[in-house]
């Protein structure tokens, strides 16, 4: 059951983060933390960079790396942050802070908040990332607004390479705490199929539906399961 229901979090965090450049971690992290805290962060940092892989493959002709280097920058202290934060808080903190995040990322979506893609910028999203990213693998929403006015090939394009970049940071730096390890790999690969099939079913039905209604739905879920995550602190 518990497997189920995990594949089923990750089928539809992967077909949105196909369809709008990110969203897996978002949508999956707090529900899956209340299934197995082990969930969070390594196995959907997995998860994450698998379908990362896919999604720079499909949209590879419109990746820069120019872009990204200066968001990489930022990425390494904001990596080591996150890793720090994980050493200090317990699981029920950790579920309050996942929550929290996700709450963060969905107001910040809702507002019409205009951000240039200054090197400045993309350094600061970098680092917010890799201190989200690493402590709950919830990093996409300050790259996502950062990138959020460019063109949409643009931002799947760009997003996930430098999602391929920070989940392999991640994982690294999450290794090395003791945070990853035979465990937390062998949850995270019965779900690798299931993100893979999303992102070939989102490819094949993106033209059918409306990113519009993709984004309600996912925030819709994003703040449920933020909430829950929330709640599961005083429970």
């Amino acid at each position: 059951m518990e497997l189920a229901a995990a594949v089923l979090i990750i089928f539809i965090g992967s077909y949105v983060q196909t369809s709008i450049g990110f969203g897996l971690a978002i949508i999956t992290a707090p529900t899956l933390f209340l299934i197995n805290p082990l969930y969070v962060p390594a196995p959907i940092t997995i998860c994450a960079l698998t379908l990362s892989f896919a999604n720079s493959y499909s949209h590879r002709k419109s990746i820069s790396l120019g872009s990204l280097k200066y968001a990489v920058i930022g990425r390494l202290p904001g990596t080591v942050a996150g890793a720090g934060l994980l050493l200090i808080i317990n699981q029920s903190v950790l579920a309050l802070w996942v929550g929290f995040s996700v709450l963060l990322g969905v107001l910040l979506s809702l507002k019409n908040v205009h951000f240039r893609a200054t090197n400045g910028a993309l350094v600061l999203a970098g680092f917010l990332n890799g201190f989200m990213g690493t402590s709950t693998s919830i990093g996409g929403p300050p790259m996502a607004l950062v990138l959020q006015h460019e063109e949409s090939s643009f931002i799947r394009a760009n997003l996930a390479a430098f999602f391929v970049i920070s989940c392999i940071m991640s994982l690294l730096v999450l290794g090395g705490i003791g945070k990853f390890g035979e465990e937390e790999l062998m949850l995270a690969l019965p779900l690798l199929p299931t993100a893979l099939l999303a992102h070939w079913l989102a490819l094949q039905t993106l033209q059918f539906i409306s990113k519009r209604f993709v984004r309600g739905v996912s925030l819709t879920l994003c703040t449920f399961s933020g909430c829950l995550a929330i709640g599961s602190y005083w429970i």
